[in-house]
């Protein structure tokens, strides 16, 4: 068995005075990809900021590479929902992506020629090197979405936290995105928010089911009408694409 790297045992989560997670008991290991799927409000962001160390559980134990969440930042990389900023902001796709090594950095200390190799070494990742100079505000919705992601990397994490990062994307980007993923899967431990239930069942090694207390299931091609009707809460017509939009194999599940 691999090493573990998030432990959740019965962990609770209760935001202004309502029960967000409940008894949530899950496992990830070294080099697992975790898909998390679930209904808006069902605590998938929660989960991932309790995870960070940025909410606090309720009850239960929460552990992240054998410690408190927050205790290791530099072995977490984290790609938000949504980025709301100033499009004007002059600052670049480099400059951005630098942020990622800020953990790395002593505060107040110019960024180092090693700094600049690892963000550069992002950039080149994802594929926006011809972009590098670019204002970061000019950038498309999926180019973005591959500048938080270099982020992330820059700071040579060792677990992804993803949550929906094809939100708002073309299907075509997304089809990049998840190539990338694809990738990077090789060599980090991922943890993905997504909606996207027809596409985990590309890669992705595990499902869990969250709406404030989870369901596990094994490959995700095992998540049919009735498991996507228990999540969502209402019923689910499964439609089976020959082609899907993603390059899905035919028997790929779209809801």
């Amino acid at each position: 068995m691999s090493e573990p790297v998030i432990v959740c045992d019965r962990l609770g989560v209760t935001l202004g005075g309502m029960k967000v997670l409940d008894s949530l008991s899950i496992t990830v290991y070294r080099g697992d990809y975790l898909a998390v799927l679930g209904p808006n409000g069902g605590g998938k962001t929660t989960l991932l900021r309790a995870i960070l160390g940025l909410e606090k559980p309720s009850s239960g134990t929460l552990t992240v590479f054998g410690g408190p969440p927050g205790h290791a930042p530099g072995r977490v990389g984290y790609v938000p929902q949504r980025l709301f900023f100033d499009r004007d902001f002059p600052i670049s796709v480099e400059e951005v992506v630098l942020m990622g090594r800020l953990s790395r950095c002593r505060l107040m200390r110019r960024y180092s020629r090693i700094d600049r190799e690892k963000a550069g070494e992002a950039i080149e990742t994802v594929g926006l090197a011809r972009l590098r100079h670019k204002r970061i505000g000019t950038l498309s919705g999926g180019e973005l979405q591959r500048a938080l992601i270099a982020r992330a990397l820059a700071g040579d994490p060792e677990l992804l936290l993803l949550d929906e990062p094809t939100a708002s994307v073309d299907p075509d980007m997304k089809t990049t995105i998840y190539d990338l993923l694809d990738h990077l899967k090789e060599h980090h431990t991922i943890v993905l928010v997504t909606h996207d239930t027809g596409t985990v069942g590309r890669s992705v090694s595990r499902v869990a089911c969250l709406s404030c207390t989870l369901d596990m299931h094994g490959p995700a091609s095992s998540l049919g009408t009735s498991a996507l009707e228990n999540i969502y809460g209402h019923p689910v017509d499964v439609v089976l694409h020959e082609h899907g939009p993603y390059g899905n194999k035919p028997d790929d599940r779209h809801a």
